[in-house]
């Protein structure tokens, strides 16, 4: 059985419970051993595809086409393991497992209940997503107290109860206020969380104590005496003004080295490697350049909604030495008051979204950036927007559209596949209705670029895989159309049937690229992703007027 650390969080919600369990697995990963992680959501939905994201923020997608919670971002872009719809389990899925099963007769006729039924599918789904590696991090959702949460803390208290200490570890989250008029700290807020916890029979191994200050030491001791926590277990977690900070200060604390003696790992364990992140931070902190880039997009009062595109850009900015500031522009207010926004930005990127709300504003952007040569990035929603700029102001495609927004568009260089394509080469009804669930391209899929394009330079290879997320398509009726105009089709799908990516030639235009895939959600701060790196370099070479003043690698 893989050792478990089970994460659980207090006294109020986003604290950074994702951000602090990832960075203790690469810690754990930096010692060599093999690690994974786990979100157990609370929530019903079965998956936050069709969630609002002023709601819940950013859908992360994996390899296999998971429409996951914006944690599992967070895991990805601090250890190397990949992750899987295993990796993502909400209550909605496991009633809809157990209610499956039901229906099956596999509880030959039992009354189903929360516990053992609920309960059993909860740890069943723990074991498949952890088998066959050193240790696993399960993050648990929400904040203790809530009613939701109920059937995964009693979960992780039977796993606990049936194989003991060495192979189950309590790691809790809690917030330590400082109250500015007294000029304290006060720890009743953990006592309380942890009381809570108790009161359900989970007794923590580990505080991870959240403030806005390292707490003193005086504080870690009325803690421990208070919670029943060893005081070297109680780990001072302060805010940082570098999140890629938080691995380092955990390790200076000691706190792999209580895990993997708990755990029994200490033959697997070497000694922590922390070098890439050292030199992560070092060039988070001491850039030697910096750009501005504006994220055009329709939910930017919530930037959750755009969490790994904001970090691509900064891993961009980071393997250049290089801080990238983020000048977040709401599209509709682009058409309502103007593009005047745009002025004196490095670089503008379209993100993915869906909806009319915001999408002209997002055209007049790709206009913007096409005509005054601003570096531009369209990814998914922001290649169509880019796709139909080009049709309507070059191509000179009256009214052209996505099908999305205009389904009687004269022409929808935008549309469903079934719009366009059938096997008869008949165009289908643009009335036709779908669901919004579960009709959308998803996860990883290979797509071959053009040999002297932008985006094979980049990649430095033929073929390459992206993750998707969307359900409308380049239109290919109008394919030769746009080519002949000038736009440059860099990517399709392997089949040859779909357009990957488009591009301006660079005697046109310096840096504009457009893509259908999601490559934000493959992006490492310790590694980068070609094309974020490829963008910041185009908007330092705008801001140094064409010729980079200097060379900033990391």
């Amino acid at each position: 059985m893989t050792p478990l650390i089970f994460v659980t969080g207090g006294v109020v919600s986003s604290l950074g419970k994702g951000i602090a369990a990832a960075s203790l697995a690469s810690i754990l990963e930096a010692r060599g051993l093999k690690v994974t992680m786990m979100k157990l959501d609370p929530y019903i939905n079965v998956d936050p595809g069709t969630m609002s994201p002023f709601q819940h923020g950013e859908v992360y997608v994996t390899d296999d086409g998971a429409e996951t919670d914006l944690d599992l971002g967070h895991y990805e872009r601090f250890v190397h393991t990949r992750l899987s719809r295993k990796n993502s389990v909400t209550t909605g899925r496991i009633y809809e497992n157990v209610i499956r099963k039901e229906r099956r007769g596999d509880y030959l006729g039992a009354t189903v209940q929360v516990i053992p039924h609920i309960t059993d599918e909860i740890r069943r789904c723990i074991d498949e997503a952890t088998e066959g590696f050193d240790v696993a991090l399960v993050e648990i959702g929400g904040t203790v107290g809530d009613i939701e949460s109920l059937p995964f803390l009693e979960a992780i208290r039977q796993v606990r109860t049936e194989r003991g200490p060495e192979k189950a570890l309590f790691m809790h989250l809690t917030l330590v206020p400082f109250i500015a008029a007294a000029g304290e700290l006060k720890t009743k807020p953990t006592q309380h969380s942890v009381k809570e916890l108790r009161s359900i029979g989970i007794q923590p191994d580990v505080l991870l104590c959240r403030s806005e200050q390292a707490i003193p030491d005086s504080e870690r001791r009325k803690i421990s005496l208070f919670t029943n926590v060893s005081e070297r277990a109680v780990i001072s977690v302060p805010d940082v003004e570098v999140l890629y900070r938080v691995p380092m200060g955990l390790h200076a604390q000691g706190l792999d080295e209580i895990v993997v003696n708990q755990l029994k790992l200490t033959d697997k364990a070497g000694p922590a490697d922390l070098s890439e992140w050292e030199s992560v931070l070092d060039a988070a902190l001491h850039p030697l350049d910096e750009v501005t880039i504006a994220v055009v997009g329709k939910y930017v009062d919530h930037q959750d909604a755009y969490k790994s595109v904001g970090e691509a850009l900064k891993h961009g900015g980071l393997r250049q030495r290089t801080r990238v500031n983020l000048k977040w522009l709401e599209a509709q207010e682009l058409e309502e008051s103007g593009l005047a926004g745009l002025e004196g930005v490095d670089g503008i990127l379209v993100p993915g979204g869906f909806g009319d709300r915001g999408f002209e504003g997002k055209v007049l952007t790709s206009q913007y950036a096409r005509e005054h040569s601003v570096p531009y990035f369209g990814i998914c929603y922001g290649m169509q927007a880019a796709v139909v700029d080009f049709a309507r102001h070059v191509a000179g495609l009256e009214g052209a559209n996505s099908t999305e927004n205009d389904r009687q568009s004269p022409n929808p260089v935008i549309g469903l596949i079934t719009e366009w394509r059938t096997a008869s080469g008949d165009v289908e009804k643009r009335d036709e209705k779908s669901d919004l669930g579960g009709t959308m391209r998803l996860g990883l899929q290979e797509q071959r670029l053009k040999p002297g394009t932008l985006a094979h330079e980049l990649y430095g290879k033929d073929v390459v895989a992206e993750r998707h997320r969307h359900r409308y398509e380049f239109n290919n009726r109008y394919r030769t159309q746009l080519e002949d105009a000038g736009l440059v089709i860099a990517g399709k799908s392997m089949d040859d049937t779909l357009v990957e990516v488009v591009e301006l030639p660079r005697d046109k235009h310096p840096w504009f690229l457009a893509c259908q895939a999601h490559p934000e959600f493959l992006s490492t701060p310790r590694g980068g992703h070609p094309l974020f790196i490829g963008f910041i370099r185009a908007a330092r070479e705008k801001k140094a007027g064409g010729k980079l003043l200097k060379e900033a690698r990391a």
